[in-house]
């Protein structure tokens, strides 16, 4: 299993979905997974689908920068840091973000699933 692959791949996953079909995140997450938003700490898949589905736009378009990982503990686990650009639908600029995207766990079928997950927009 390559790392970068993998994270690559999970990421491509996540942004096309979170642009396309927001509630579709939920098998992404499981019951202990944490979100902290803009400083907002939310816990629990359904929750955590709640807050990204409830933001105040119904469109966006994720352009992806960078993509870092790490392999992360004994169980298989990886760190992986995004950072790119957000286009909102109607605005002319679009706005910066970093996203100590996932720390990934495998499960036990061979996927991966975000077990913590950081965004923050970089306001410059």
């Amino acid at each position: 299993m390559d790392p970068d692959a993998v994270a690559k791949a999970f990421v491509d996953h996540y942004y096309s979905m979170f642009d396309s079909n927001r509630a579709g995140l939920a098998s992404l997450y499981e019951d202990g997974s944490m979100l902290t938003f803009e400083g907002q700490k939310i816990q629990g898949s359904q929750n955590i689908v709640a807050k990204l589905t409830s933001l105040p736009f119904q469109q966006c378009q994720h352009s992806i920068t960078t993509v870092d990982c790490q392999p992360s503990g004994p169980a298989g686990g990886m760190l992986v840091f995004v950072s790119g650009n957000l286009q909102l639908a109607g605005e002319q600029h679009a706005l910066k973000f970093s996203q100590v995207m996932f720390h990934l766990m495998p499960t036990p079928t061979g996927s991966f699933y975000v077990f913590n997950d950081i965004f923050r927009l970089n306001y410059a």
